[in-house]
């Protein structure tokens, strides 16, 4: 029902809205124009994370067609779709989509394959079982709070210093859980407290709301893209219309979301999805769909897992993309002793690419200090460079080194981490 949850909305009349709005520093530039969710939304917009989202996989890796969905077109729906629901249930639609707009900005370079790889080299002490090491909700959350900066007035490059409601929101808002009846926890916690995605829920509905427009945005656009990539057979092309029989009939409007016996309309498949997550709603019930289309949402993900996400194509891929980061793990764990005694730029000196970026990523994100020649002394660089950024990275330390060129990876494209593994292996 329309504005159904108005009085649940996270504004200055919630109960929750000064621990939503707290920031860890008062801002530099406060005025009456945007809101605190506006201005959120603004650094997150300026960041250059959020930039390279553009050339980062959502599910088919670097591509080539112009009309191929990558990681930032994926956050714009998510947005969208966040915006749409919020304001026709009544919730603060500037905190969804200050929260939709970040969600991804500590995803990995080659999608969740990136990811995965990522995970599996950092060492699991505690055994199989053991909590994710590195997943991209908490590492977009690590990201807002510490690698990303915008200049200040005078020059200085700052970190971004978001608001509680939206930090929560990053890390909370794994839509690969299957849930019905989301509703948001009433305690503020301490975020990196979480040891795992998606068990935990965002602290507002706004929250809620972008945790399942992830599924929504990105369930009918895979299927469209795998049709442009003819991923699908017409034995898939069957399949996907039993699933629409059997879990919404033909006759029902749901079933508009199939064309042709062939494609699922992605516009029209958001729309209906959109209304029946609104029509079925409530205070008392969370954030849900209808039986029907909770059911239709279950089988379209098992059939875009087995039909898109495990095909031979994609795994041909997925084998190069992981040789790839292995690559780059190996090349800069090896040159941690040269980061101790300053001397990267020479060990790195014939990647010249490979070199800058990682160089001046120790700089802002370390305590290294590269060492002179000319001046036969460790000089510090970075208010030279005007980062007023802490040293979260202790090059010293065996741990400490492994989770920054972890980081340092994951911040990467696709295309960028395609051109300095070119740059490894061409002699």
């Amino acid at each position: 029902m329309q504005n159904s949850f108005e009085k649940e909305r996270c504004d200055s009349s919630s109960k929750k809205w000064k621990q939503a709005t707290k920031r860890e520093i008062e801002i530099y530039n406060r005025n009456d124009i945007r809101s605190d969710f506006e201005r959120d939304y603004t650094r997150i917009l300026h960041s250059e994370a959020y930039r390279r989202l553009k050339h980062k996989t959502q599910v088919f890796f670097a591509p080539h067609n112009d009309h191929i969905c990558t990681r930032m077109e994926h956050v714009s729906h998510v947005a969208s779709v966040a915006s749409t629901i919020a304001k026709y249930l009544g919730l603060n639609d500037q905190l969804a989509t200050a929260i939709a707009t970040g969600h991804d900005i500590g995803h990995a370079p080659f999608g969740h394959h990136g990811e995965n790889c990522l995970n599996n080299l950092l060492e699991q002490k505690e055994g199989q079982n053991a909590p994710k090491k590195f997943w991209h909700e908490r590492n977009s959350l690590f990201f807002a709070d510490y690698i990303e900066t915008l200049p200040d007035p005078n020059g200085i490059e700052q970190p971004l210093n978001l608001t509680y409601a939206v930090r929560d929101g990053l890390i909370c808002h794994c839509g690969e859980i299957d849930q019905q009846g989301i509703k948001p926890r009433e305690e503020a916690i301490d975020l990196y407290s979480m040891k795992r995605p998606g068990f935990i829920q965002p602290y507002t509905w706004e929250g809620c709301i972008v945790k399942v427009a992830d599924k929504i945005a990105y369930l009918g656009r895979d299927i469209e893209d795998a049709r442009a990539y003819h991923i699908l057979d017409m034995a898939s092309y069957r399949q996907l219309r039993e699933i629409v029989g059997s879990t919404l009939g033909f006759e029902r409007k749901g079933a508009r979301a199939l064309r042709s016996g062939k494609a699922v309309n992605t516009t029209v498949l958001i729309n209906d999805l959109i209304v029946d997550l609104c029509e079925q709603s409530s205070p008392e019930k969370g954030i849900c769909f209808s039986d029907e289309y909770f059911k239709f949402i279950l089988e379209l993900k098992k059939f875009n897992f087995a039909n898109i996400y495990n095909h031979w194509r994609l795994e041909e891929f997925q084998i190069y993309a992981e040789n790839i980061i292995k690559t780059l793990y190996r090349t800069l764990m090896k040159a941690q002793i040269y980061a101790k005694s300053g001397r990267v730029g020479q060990v790195l000196r014939l990647y010249p690419k490979l070199c800058a970026t990682y160089e001046d990523w120790l700089i802002k994100h370390s305590n290294y200090r590269p060492y002179s020649i000319e001046k036969r002394a460790f000089i510090d660089r970075k208010p030279v460079l005007h980062y007023n950024t802490p040293a979260v990275f202790d090059v010293n330390e065996n741990e400490s080194y492994q989770k920054c060129v972890i980081e340092f990876i994951s911040g990467m494209t696709d295309q960028f981490a395609i051109q300095v593994y070119e740059e490894i292996i061409t002699f």
